[in-house]
């Protein structure tokens, strides 16, 4: 490429793969593939940049967020609406920015990138089929924004532990399902869905994570396959949001043994079921971990409520007495010492 605006020139390889698949026929098979590749030539470069179809895009860019263990390089994935070998696409637009960014900037984290917009990849969601602009972060805000400037922010980059190296968890757990709840869905539907060989479901509820409450053989199927050692995550239908057990028909969730998602998507919530699934056949510590915030998939719940603005002085006031009083205590040993 050119000299860029930032005074780099960005040299880039290219990886092809035989046959080009269309994103609806990929499986978990390909995330690995992808990942291997990076942590093959993970030396040799400074960032990836992933060329894919948007159908399930948000699926791979998910996967690879929790596969590639202590990132430390920044890998984004792209693609577009029309494909680029049509005279009038959005590919160009969505190429450029991706390598623009790949190229010059350090941000550890996969991420996608699509209509002036990088998401976090856990985040990504695609919501339109026929628009340019197919993908949206609803429930976190894009890390960078690419327009006449590009706008990075730093604050929300997830950074690696000092001295970390990359390494790859590629054993995903197979033995999963997702259920999407609809009035009148069928009890042997769902009885199906749960039974052996599955470790794990995604169940996409109605609103902030309810579901019917009073039909007791539907609470019972959930609490049956809880206690057998299956995974049950509760994620919302809604695109923003939420999961929250407010009303009983949320609690009566929990109750049978369902654990909340919070505000995944159901991209993540898979794809971190599968993961930890993979790395552990303990189911309580599969459910702690899948409520636990890993690579910024989740907003993690504030330990103290706040009811006014003056609260943020008054507990920097605080907090600056304790230092103020410890470093008192700390001259006045160096003193007495």
């Amino acid at each position: 490429m050119p000299l860029s605006r930032f005074g780099r020139r960005v040299h880039y390889d290219i990886i092809e793969y035989v046959p080009i698949l269309d994103s609806s026929n990929m499986d978990n098979t390909d995330w690995v593939r992808i990942a291997k590749d990076i942590q093959s030539h993970y030396d040799e470069y400074d960032a990836f940049l992933v060329i894919h179809g948007t159908d399930t895009m948000a699926y791979t860019t998910s996967a690879l967020s929790f596969m590639l263990e202590n990132l430390t390089k920044t890998v984004v994935v792209t693609g577009s609406q029309i494909p680029m070998a049509e005279v009038r696409n959005d590919g160009g637009d969505n190429l450029l920015a991706a390598l623009t960014v790949a190229g010059h900037f350090e941000i550890p984290e996969v991420l996608l990138c699509f209509r002036g917009k990088c998401m976090r990849g856990n985040r990504a969601w695609k919501w339109n089929a026929s628009g340019f602009n197919a993908f949206d972060s609803p429930n976190y805000p894009p890390l960078v924004t690419v327009g006449i400037d590009i706008d990075v922010r730093w604050d929300d980059i997830i950074y690696p532990a000092a001295n970390s190296s990359l390494s790859l968890f590629s054993d995903l757990c197979e033995d999963v399902n997702c259920i999407r709840l609809f009035p009148g869905i069928r009890m042997p539907t769902l009885r199906t869905a749960l039974a052996p060989p599955m470790r794990g479901c995604i169940l996409e509820t109605f609103g902030i994570g309810n579901a019917p409450d009073i039909k007791p053989e539907f609470l019972a199927v959930l609490r049956e396959a809880s206690e057998r050692g299956v995974v049950i995550v509760n994620v919302t239908q809604c695109a923003k949001g939420t999961v929250a057990a407010h009303y009983a028909a949320g609690r009566a969730l929990e109750e049978a043994g369902v654990v909340p998602g919070i505000d995944m998507t159901t991209e993540a919530a898979l794809a971190k079921l599968m993961y930890f699934l993979g790395k552990s056949e303990d189911a309580s510590y599969v459910r702690q971990m899948m409520m636990t915030n890993v690579r910024g998939e989740l907003t993690s719940a504030p330990e103290i409520r706040r009811f006014s603005f003056r609260e943020k002085n008054f507990i920097s006031a605080v907090a600056k007495t304790i230092a103020s009083e410890a470093e008192d205590v700390s001259k006045y040993s160096a003193i007495k010492n």
